[in-house]
């Protein structure tokens, strides 16, 4: 990136053209290279549910890849998606689950999320039905300053 913005410099003569081009394809890069780590351990747990447990982020990058994790047509009627080491970046990410929770709908399947942030819970409230939301065991994130007496 640093030899494009140099080259471009060096022909152009334009350094603020150049900057803007160098984070601009830093941005390409990151979101390319962020889109290879969304993973998920499949297992099953004691009530029959099969659990999904992601790793990564949940972003316009990851979409496809989010998409096919999933198999509503083999799974069982209860399917729960923990979020635990993930998090949601954007509307795209958001749009993704309420996309996979209408296909486990489609086959009469019920979704559960776990462990999503209160941003996400509230962004979700528009889903409806279509998934539930537990709760119980989800993260609550604050900024230390907020807990902390001021000096």
């Amino acid at each position: 990136i640093m030899l494009v913005v140099a080259i471009y410099t060096v022909f152009m003569h334009d350094l603020a053209t150049a900057v803007i081009l160098g984070v601009a394809l830093s941005a390409l890069v990151f979101a390319w290279n962020k889109s290879k780590h969304l993973i998920a351990d499949v297992s099953t747990d004691e009530r029959g549910q099969k659990v999904y447990q992601l790793h990564g982020v949940l972003f316009f990058g990851t979409v496809t890849r989010f998409r096919d994790l999933f198999t509503p047509q083999d799974d069982p009627d209860e399917i729960v998606i923990d979020f635990y080491f993930s998090r949601v970046y954007d509307q795209s990410g958001l749009e993704a689950i309420n996309n996979l929770a209408e296909r486990y709908q489609a086959f009469g399947k019920r979704l559960h999320l776990r462990h999503l942030s209160e941003d996400c819970r509230r962004l979700l409230d528009r889903a409806g039905d279509l998934v539930e939301v537990d709760i119980s065991e989800d993260p609550h994130y604050h900024v230390l300053a907020d807990r902390v007496p001021p000096i």
